[in-house]
């Protein structure tokens, strides 16, 4: 049990700092995205507040919810 809990904590310890690099090229590809999106305005705006909702995730290390958050915009955005 003890020797699980030791790899789920390494695991953990390892993943958060590679999270934290995804969120900014997650960012630059949404907004590359962006200036040519074809979208409803209303998927627009959604995609926006996704955008900054993951800023606001990464900005507070809360790396996992930023890249789910993006992940949302990425998705309506097809990329």
């Amino acid at each position: 049990m003890l020797r699980k809990l030791m790899i789920v904590t390494a695991v953990a310890a390892f993943a958060t700092p590679a999270l934290a690099f995804h969120c900014p090229a997650d960012m630059a590809k949404i907004d590359t995205a962006l200036q040519t999106a074809q979208l409803s305005a209303a998927d627009l705006e959604r995609v926006r507040q996704l955008r900054q909702q993951g800023a606001e995730f990464h900005s507070a290390g809360q790396h996992q919810q930023a890249v789910d958050t993006l992940a949302q915009a990425m998705q309506i955005l097809g990329i």
